[in-house]
């Protein structure tokens, strides 16, 4: 049984990758700073990990396996306002992390983002030249080379996916399918390309991934391209909701305050090699995300905090 320390745990991520994993085949620790939760089935710890030796302490008391590190400010247009915040947790302590978990021999899987491209041309590989255009993303990048430089050994995975969080306010796709089901009109940006992967198929790929001792960057994001407002169409679809509330629009008009790459595509050649077989198919991902609708998933991770 391997014992992962996932920090962020409150976060779309973190939390279903703990309530997915822990007690199965695995054991779970999850870190957090401001989310208390309750009812769970795995053990958790509030910290906030930019405090000094704060990060070795909780290596020490745990003794993990695995340290799954989730936690960062994933609100792009936040980190344009407050970019010494968004350094500190997204590159800073990334580095800090990957450091502790080389000097006390535990396995590091770090979480960064598709968004280090610049956009411009798409069906990015592992070995491209990421070119930020965000806050967001810069620090990201920041965080990857500061992981690779402290610890040859950990595994950087870009990823951009998509599931059911706490607030209801964490992915894509959950905005499209809370207003579609309200019968409100949105918008679809037909001008950002990228791969969404259903976060259950990631929680899986990551797993593999660690039983596999992978190391470097990989891209383990979705198998199929499309554009946002074909995402958004392929939920009002599975759900039953209507599909022309969906307006087609361009990033240009969303009233954004970062930049955005315009096509996030990436290659998963490399990650299919190394796990020797193709990656789940998004038609799939999306049916287990209206299944867990379907059966209260949502709420039911809401009454955690």
């Amino acid at each position: 049984m391997t014992h992962f320390l996932v920090t962020g745990a409150s976060g779309l991520l973190g939390l279903n990758f703990s309530l997915a994993v822990d007690g199965k085949k695995h054991q779970v620790t999850g870190v957090d700073n401001r989310n208390p939760l309750r009812w769970i089935n795995f053990k958790t710890l509030q910290a906030n990990l930019i405090k000094p030796d704060v990060v070795e302490r909780i290596i020490q008391e745990v003794k993990p396996d695995v340290i799954l590190h989730c936690a960062a400010n994933a609100n792009v247009d936040d980190c344009e306002t407050r970019p010494e915040d968004a350094e500190k947790v997204n590159g800073v302590l990334s580095g800090e992390i990957a450091t502790a978990a080389k000097r006390y021999d535990v396995k590091m899987i770090h979480i960064s983002t598709d968004a280090v491209f610049n956009g411009v041309t798409g069906n990015y590989t592992e070995t491209d030249t990421p070119e930020p255009l965000s806050v967001y993303a810069k620090t990201k990048l920041h965080g990857e080379q500061a992981v690779l430089e402290a610890n040859p050994n950990a595994l950087v995975a870009r990823v951009n996916f998509y599931g059911w969080s706490i607030t209801g306010t964490r992915s894509l796709a959950e905005w499209f399918a809370y207003n579609l089901a309200e019968g409100k009109r949105v918008k679809g940006f037909t001008d950002i390309l990228f791969c969404p992967m259903m976060v259950l198929d990631l929680v899986d790929t990551l797993i593999e991934a660690a039983e596999k001792d992978l190391k470097g960057i990989y891209h383990c994001v979705g198998a199929e391209a499309m554009s946002k407002y074909e995402f958004g169409v392929a939920i009002a679809t599975q759900f039953g909701f209507d599909a022309n509330l969906i307006d087609p629009a361009s990033v240009h008009d969303g009233g954004l305050t970062a930049s955005r790459s315009p096509n996030l595509t990436l290659s998963t050649e490399k990650l299919k090699t190394a796990l020797g077989h193709p990656l789940p198919a998004f038609k799939d991902g999306l049916k287990k995300f209206h299944d867990q609708y379907r059966h209260g998933f949502p709420e039911m991770i809401k009454s955690l905090v």
